[in-house]
Parts: C-alpha cells; structure tokens; sequence
C-alpha cells in the first residue's frame, strides 16, 4: 500500500489515560474558542488527514508553502493550514505554554503546544494560494476576513467524536484498513463537493475499469451558496451505488472539509488527502475545485506534472462529459464529432431548476433513483 505523505500516517488523538490526564490539565489552561472550520482542521491533522503535519503551521513552513508550495523539510505541501486569532487573544497567550481550543459551543476540541505568534500579510497568502488578490473569489475573500494573529504548534486531540455523519466518517487508519480486508491495491478517489449526475458515474466507471477499488470521497462542510446540502449528496451516492454500482468495489466515505476553491493548489492537496487515505490515484478533470474563471480549465491538471515526488498519480479525465443523441451514449468532445444540436450537456442549474418547480429531468442526465432523493428534502440546497 502506498505510504502515507511523509512517510509516516500521523496520530495525535489521545486516548486511555493520556486522554484522561490531558482533560484533568485543561481545567488549569487557557482557553480560545475556534471556527467550526478551524475544528474541522484540528480533527484533519490529528487523524492524520493531513500528514505530516502535526499541527497548526508556523512561520518558517509558512513562506516556503506559499513560494515553493513545499514545508521546510522539502515535503509537497501547497496550502497553509492556519489558526487566526486577534490581538487581543494573541496578547494573552504566552509561547512555549498549553491552550485550550474550545469549539463554538464550549467543548474542549483539542491542546496546542503554542510554540509560535506570528502576523504575515493576508494579501500576500491570498495571492500566492489562489493566484488572484480579487475579493469576489471565495478563498480570497476568507483569507482577508482572517484575524491578524497566526498560532503555530502541534495539538493533542481529546475531542473524540465522529461527527459530522458518523456512518460515513472513516479515518484514514480505518480506510487503509478496510482496502487491504478487500483486497484493494490500487484505489482511485473520486473528490466532489456535488450531487451525482451521469457524467459523474461514467467518469466513476471508466476509471474504476483501471482500478481494484473506487473511493467515493465527498467533501463534507463549507460550501458555497446554492450547493447541495451535505445531506443531499451523501443520500443521492447511496441510491447510485446501491443501484448501479456492484458494492464490493466501491467505498463511500466522507472528507470533513471547507473548500476553499484554490484550483490547481487545492488539487494537490486533495490528492495528499487520498494518499494518506491509502489512494494510489485521484480522478482530477477540468476546473478542478476551481470556481468562476480564475484558472484555466486544465491547470489542475497541469500542476501535477511540476510535482513529481507526490507518490499519488492523478487520473485525468480531459473534456466535458455529455449525451449524444446520434452516438446515443455518453460522449466527451474529445470523442464525439456531432454538434452541439444533439448534446445534451450535463448541468447542475437544470437539474436544481426542476427540483424547484417540480420538473423530472431526462434518465439521461440524473439517475431517477438520485433525483427522488434529491426531491425528498424540502429544500437540498445551500441558502
């Protein structure tokens, strides 16, 4: 099985009496509460998700990420984990000592060893992660609304539960786990932060045609406005699988994570999610956790060819997928050479139109098992 990212699968969920001892210590700690998105990360580093690292990043990994898109140590690494806090936070708190962060509803989430305070220009992390300093991209937007502290240091996790969607939340010890039971040695994921329509599963199923086993890897939290609910994505993959996968090749987990819509950036670090899952490849087509225009459609793509120590290949599906009338299948404009007057493009806006006002859209877009599923919820999408 491929080796997780930095050779070594982190761990810094505490358990046993280490749990025990370290929530007895936290009552004599500082504390600071955090974002939902900011606990997501703390979850993502200390299950491993995001090995190496071991906890929040500090100044010196932090220019070269952003220059090089690498850690110090010369490890790919292309976007910032970060926790920002404001001066007057930052002002109380003291390097080299224990801090507490807390959840927005009081819980204790896990310990940093704060060994960092630092303050680095925004705009200059905007531009260099997302390309573009343009307040109207969503990413960009985020970074500048930062506070002006960062922490850096590694955590200890005593937060032990699994939410959100517990049946779905395997961690990567535990998906490394259930490919070897099956017998999987190469596993492509699949990363999407939408509903299934049939471009998606014939992508799916082209590749799982390559492959011993597909990961179906939704990201699971913050989105943008008029995405499908989590909710929704996860029961529409479940009616596609249940219906027109055969079970025993297919996984369906999830990925807690925000999206921060870094294009080509937010690729690799996608695929070293899914290397450290167990991956040995992820399906990576155009516009790649892209949004609007800021990047070109194959730059996701392209970026991989700039990174040859990943040890994760990405498969690339090039071109759009859509029905053909005349060849009367799925078809790309890499493979079909009819006009647009008999293609019937594949679209997330029609399909969200006709949730709306009731329509049923043709068996050759959507599933109509995942529609119904879409139409059980009153309202499946992001407001």
């Amino acid at each position: 099985m491929v080796k997780p990212h930095g050779g070594k699968l982190i761990d810094r969920s505490l358990s046993g009496k280490d749990l025990e001892n370290a929530l007895a210590a936290i009552a004599g700690m500082k504390s600071i509460t955090i974002s939902k998105e900011s606990v997501t990360d703390v979850k993502n580093i200390c299950h491993g998700r995001y090995s190496p690292l071991e906890g929040f990043i500090c100044q010196n990994d932090l220019k070269p990420i952003l220059e090089n898109m690498r850690l110090a140590n010369g490890t790919v690494w292309t976007i910032p984990i970060l926790l920002d806090v404001s001066e007057e936070e930052a002002g109380g708190l003291t390097e080299g000592e224990d801090v507490c962060l807390k959840s927005e509803d009081g819980t204790p989430v896990a310990i940093l060893h704060l060994r960092e305070k630092y303050t680095y220009p925004k705009d200059k992390i905007a531009k260099a992660v997302y390309g573009t300093d343009d307040l109207a991209h969503p990413g960009v937007a985020s970074t500048m609304e930062m506070k002006d502290v960062f922490l850096g240091g590694d955590l200890d996790l005593v937060d032990i539960s699994r939410e959100p969607f517990p049946e779905y939340n395997l961690y990567p010890a535990e998906t490394r786990e259930l490919f070897e039971k099956k017998g999987w040695k190469t596993v492509a994921a699949f990363q999407t932060r939408n509903a299934p329509h049939l471009g998606h599963e014939n992508m799916q199923k082209t590749v799982l045609a390559l492959v011993d086993g597909l990961l179906i890897h939704p990201v699971i939290g913050k989105k943008k406005k008029g995405d499908f609910k989590d909710a929704v994505i996860l029961k529409g993959y479940d009616a596609l699988i249940k219906n027109y996968f055969p079970e025993e090749r297919v996984a369906l987990t999830i990925l807690p994570m925000q999206m921060r819509y870094a294009g080509p950036r937010e690729a690799v670090h996608h695929a070293i999610i899914r290397k450290n899952h167990g991956c040995t490849h992820l399906i990576v087509g155009r516009d790649h956790a892209g949004v609007g225009n800021y990047y070109a459609p194959e730059a996701a793509i392209e970026i991989f060819d700039e990174l040859d120590d990943l040890d994760i290949r990405p498969i690339t599906i090039r071109g759009d997928f859509f029905y053909c009338k005349t060849c009367a299948r799925l078809e790309s404009e890499r493979t079909c050479p009819h006009g647009d007057d008999v293609k019937m493009k594949f679209s997330g806006t029609v399909v969200r139109k006709l949730l709306v006002e009731g329509g049923t859209p043709p068996p050759e877009m959507i599933r109509p098992e995942v529609f119904q599923a879409q139409k059980d919820f009153d309202n499946p999408f992001i407001e």
